[in-house]
């Protein structure tokens, strides 16, 4: 017997079933997503010099041998100087990426994340809007980046997906894709 195949939803159905939000979750956000890297030093440069990102904070976990990059799209003038102030105010960040370093995979080629891609099953991308795609392309040519779609490839045109310095593919999208 086959496998009954279930429709999506309709806009109804998905807007009635989010119809209504807990009180208590009022004041949650969505704060950050994390990759782990293996060298800190490639992945600072891709996504401060490749992707525009500031380094909002960095922590030390040297008894447990990892440091944390939170990286996020505020202003580098709006980045407190006082360290203390300036760990609690990227925890407040919106949409931030996490890179976790654990110290010493850089010099281990056996050690390797599963990154979610490489079987086609699982974690997919993050997104990243820019205002124009093909321009933002170009200047990735121009960077060396590595693609997986460039814009006008496959079905959906005028986006592409990048990968970073570790193989995260990054979705590269304009508002005119998103309708």
């Amino acid at each position: 017997m086959a496998e009954e195949v279930k429709l999506p939803l309709t806009d109804e159905e998905a807007e009635a079933i989010c119809a209504s939000k807990d009180a208590a979750t009022q004041d949650f956000m969505f704060q950050q997503t994390m990759y782990r890297i293996k060298d800190p030093r490639r992945s600072l440069e891709f996504y401060t010099k490749v992707l525009g990102m500031t380094l909002l904070v960095k922590k030390d976990f040297p008894a447990a041998k990892f440091s944390l990059y939170f990286m996020g799209y505020e202003p580098k003038e709006d980045v407190p100087k006082d360290p203390s102030e300036r760990a609690t105010w990227a925890m407040t960040r919106k949409a931030t990426l996490e890179l976790t370093h654990n110290w010493g995979t850089e010099y281990n080629p056996e050690q390797s994340y599963n990154i979610g891609n490489k079987d086609g099953i699982g974690y997919g991308h993050i997104g990243i809007l820019v205002p124009d795609v093909y321009e933002a392309c170009k200047r990735f040519e121009e960077n060396g980046v590595e693609f997986v779609k460039k814009p006008d490839d496959g079905r959906m045109k005028g986006l592409a997906f990048i990968k970073d310095p570790d193989g995260y593919w990054i979705e590269i999208f304009t508002t005119k894709c998103v309708k």
